[in-house]
């Protein structure tokens, strides 16, 4: 007699068999019902930024660990790392000179630890870098945000050349994760550290996405005009929601592999 199937698997399941169309509309869904239940278990929403930038440092303590016990960097993109890099060097000179509070403590943390990561990565462990796999022009997403910063920044009194470097690190952080999902692509296998880190960053855009809309929705809407004027308040939630929904099918896949036991993360053709 054939034991009963686990719940997350008859779903999971069910969700595989589903057109693009209701996949979308069911990542809508849950997207929004989570929406709702940290509306109402956390009360200072402004913890959610906050939120946001520790499960970053857990995952960076993920990579960390891992490259310290097994010794290998085997899985990594060394340019997301760069990426993560270059957004969180002009987000932490633009706290400094707009507005200097906990999140510029975070992000120094976070960025010495990613510069450590980095380290690593290219003089330590060089010879398990795979380097053909992480195959992502850098200049592909890097360039376009310059681009779009220039267009559409930030219409508040500070200074130009500071509301330039603020859009850019917003638009960067949207896309810095591209080249570690290519990676992945490429070798179709993700090993338990690499897929914890990946996973975290997931959670990390995701409350990051969580603090602004329900920041706005608190304020009525007025947060968006305190912002400024123009494109640039749609920019900021649209680069949120897009960081979140790049990552939102491998969190899927990584949460079905957790609850079925796999140690390793095997990803079908298609995702990321």
């Amino acid at each position: 007699m054939r034991p009963p199937k686990k719940t997350i698997h008859v779903i999971s399941s069910w969700v595989r068999r589903q057109p693009p169309k209701v996949k979308a509309f069911l990542a809508v869904v849950t997207g929004m019902l989570a929406l709702v239940l940290l509306r109402v278990i956390v009360h200072d929403h402004d913890n959610l930024f906050v939120a946001a930038e520790a499960v970053h440092s857990i995952g960076i303590s993920v990579l960390i660990y891992k490259l310290m016990k097994e010794k290998t960097c085997a899985g990594l993109s060394l340019k997301t790392q760069e990426l993560t890099a270059l957004f969180l060097a002009v987000r932490l000179y633009c706290s400094f000179v707009m507005e200097y509070d906990i999140h510029t403590l975070l992000d120094l943390a976070t960025l010495a630890t990613t510069l450590w990561v980095i380290f690593m990565i290219r003089f330590k462990l060089k010879s398990s870098y795979m380097e053909d796999k992480d195959n992502f022009a850098m200049y592909y997403v890097a360039v376009p945000c310059a681009i779009l910063a220039l267009l559409i920044h930030p219409s508040t009194s500070h200074h130009i050349v500071n509301r330039i470097f603020w859009a850019f690190c917003v638009y960067l952080e949207a896309v810095s994760v591209l080249p570690q999902l290519r990676v992945m692509q490429n070798t179709k296998i993700v090993e338990p550290f690499t897929a914890h880190y990946v996973f975290a960053l997931g959670v990390a855009r995701f409350l990051s996405c969580a603090h602004w809309v329900l920041q706005v929705l608190d304020s009525r809407g007025h947060l968006l005009t305190a912002l400024g004027y123009g494109l640039w308040p749609s920019m900021v939630l649209i680069s949120e929601i897009v960081q979140t929904f790049i990552l939102a099918d491998f969190c899927y896949y990584y949460i079905k592999s957790v609850f079925g036991g796999q140690l390793v993360l095997r990803l079908p053709s298609g995702v990321v």
